[in-house]
């Protein structure tokens, strides 16, 4: 069942302000994850399974060596699943 009330509908549209927010897509997509956790981690959406599979694939996109910069592949892939979590959120 879908978490409901003012504080689930605040961590679901701040994730879909990062996510369509300007910048740099890697960066928005981890300030974006950063923002679901706490949400996760305070009760205030409940994880899905679809929802941690989509965020594990969105960590593998985002993950680099020590001073590798990403973008191309990795700020489309981001872009992507990002649009992916946000419609699975209506379910956390």
């Amino acid at each position: 069942m879908a978490s409901t009330g003012p504080a689930a509908d605040a961590a679901r549209a701040a994730f879909r302000e990062l996510m369509d927010a300007k910048g740099h897509a890697v960066e928005n997509a981890r300030e974006a994850v950063a923002g679901l956790e706490t949400a996760f981690a305070a009760g205030t959406l409940q994880r899905t399974p679809l929802l941690d599979q989509m965020l594990g694939d969105l960590m593998v996109a985002l993950e680099q060596d020590e001073g590798q910069k990403l973008g191309g592949k990795s700020a489309e892939a981001a872009r992507f699943i990002l649009r992916a979590i946000s419609r699975e959120l209506d379910n956390a």
